[in-house]
């Protein structure tokens, strides 16, 4: 052991002796919170503790969100927020992670001088010795190789739902999307090693896990860096012969990378949600074509997947206002909504970020128009869902518990329903159900996005 070493050693033990108490916030993606969670799980392994309560914690952590000016908002007013418990409380050491110090180390370090250590995606595995060498006084920017995540297993603390959990199966993007930050965030794409995802998919249900959710940039490029080819439906098919796993579902696919062997594993295996959620982001070709978005027409992609898995889930996200985006290409997006009325939509309103290519662009629209455009789709979008669960009535599904609600009602979700982002299934049972356990509800009553229903 060398010197440097030693001393680590040394100071970790020291630490561990005091019960220094960790506060971390999470703000954004599930991705973050992954990353959140392999932070809790370093730190865990070095004896350090945890605490719900900012006041009673001496380092305070902010994994941020940057991804568009929104985000970019509320993770800055979040950090000022915490700032305050250096003054008035415990707080010895408040370190910002995630995507925003990795656009504005410099900036946050300057204007923000509570601040004692940044750390970026990539670098998380750095974690613990950031947080020691904080703590002896140290200003602590650590911004390395952002591809490094995946180098070694990291531990994990769950900090949702044990019975629904997330796993990231890559990071980094290799897209070029002319709206988008994060390849300059994140890096290029890089998925995880095969085996060791399936280990901890094994490792997770062991602690209760039954459903799990399989993050990315972008799940459907899976195993091209690694293995040269596309390798998402070997993944599935291999965690679905883990016998506890009761439901796989796939998140943040693209279209370009969405081939029949994949719709074909939705639609056969059983483990596998016939559901998927896919960012298409527009469909004026000329939007697209500005935006980067490579790819045949979104129709017939669309047409493709519901021919392969007839009664599959599809959840999207679009973009309002983006730059060029003349009034048909707009009443063009409406039209699609109005007849091919996806079950799962969420709309944003075009954010210029500093970097990209969009917002260099002179055809930016006004804020107002944007709104305009915003508050049109999501109001139409808003009857669509409803309309959605209307043909749900009468209809039997399993459901998997969410959670006790009060009195006899619990939530949970059908395949269709995501955790999280989608709407619930709320039913009644005079029976003591537990996180995790399937059973099966018959849909009385819909809302806009939720369901009401009863035990079978």
């Amino acid at each position: 052991m060398n010197p440097e070493s030693a001393n680590y050693e040394s100071e970790t033990i020291k630490f561990m002796q005091k019960n220094i108490k960790i506060n971390l916030l999470t703000l954004g993606c599930p991705k973050n919170r992954v990353d959140s969670e392999n932070i809790l799980g370093l730190l865990a392994e070095k004896g350090f503790s945890f605490t719900a309560r900012p006041e009673e914690a001496e380092v305070i952590i902010v994994n941020t969100c940057s991804f568009i000016a929104d985000a970019k908002e509320e993770s800055i007013g979040e950090i000022l927020k915490l700032a305050q418990y250096k003054k008035n409380a415990s707080c010895q050491v408040l370190l910002v992670a995630g995507c925003l110090p990795a656009r504005y180390k410099a900036e946050l370090m300057a204007e923000i001088p509570e601040i004692d250590a940044i750390i970026t995606p990539g670098n998380i595995k750095d974690v613990v010795s950031v947080v020691l060498q904080s703590l002896q006084g140290k200003k602590i920017i650590c911004v390395k190789n952002n591809n490094s995540i995946f180098d070694n297993p990291l531990p994990r603390v769950i900090t949702g739902s044990v019975h629904s959990v997330y796993i990231k199966i890559a990071d980094g993007c290799n897209h070029n999307c002319t709206f988008c930050i994060i390849p300059q965030l994140r890096g290029r794409y890089k998925s995880r090693p095969l085996e060791e995802i399936i280990d901890e998919a094994q490792q997770l249900v062991l602690q209760g896990a039954r459903e799990i959710n399989l993050i990315a940039q972008d799940t459907s490029f899976y195993g091209m860096d690694l293995y040269g080819q596309k390798k998402l439906p070997l993944l599935l098919k291999k965690l679905c012969k883990i016998p506890d796993i009761k439901w796989l579902r796939i998140l943040y696919a693209h279209p370009l990378h969405v081939d029949q062997e994949l719709l074909k594993c939705l639609a056969e295996e059983e483990k596998v949600c016939s559901y998927l959620d896919i960012p298409l982001q527009h469909v004026a070709p000329e939007i697209l074509k500005e935006m980067g978005r490579g790819g045949s027409r979104v129709e017939d992609f669309l047409d493709k997947c519901r021919e392969i898995v007839p009664d599959i889930v599809l959840r999207s996200t679009f973009i309002v206002g983006f730059p060029g985006e003349k009034r048909r290409y707009f009443h063009q997006l409406m039209a699609f909504f109005e007849k091919y009325n996806l079950e799962r939509v969420g709309v944003f309103t075009y954010s210029p970020e500093e970097g990209t290519k969009a917002a260099q662009k002179i055809s930016q629209l006004p804020g107002r128009l944007k709104k305009y455009r915003y508050h049109q789709a999501m109001s139409f979008l808003k009857e669509s869902s409803c309309t959605n669960n209307k043909k749900l009535l009468g209809k039997c599904f399993d459901v998997m518990v969410d959670k006790f609600c009060q009195k006899d009602y619990y939530s949970g979700r059908y395949f269709g329903q995501a955790p999280e982002v989608d709407g619930k299934v709320y039913f009644k049972s005079e029976q003591q159900l537990l996180p995790g356990e399937i059973i099966e509800v018959k849909i009385t009553a819909v809302a806009s996005y939720d369901l009401l229903g009863e035990r079978t």
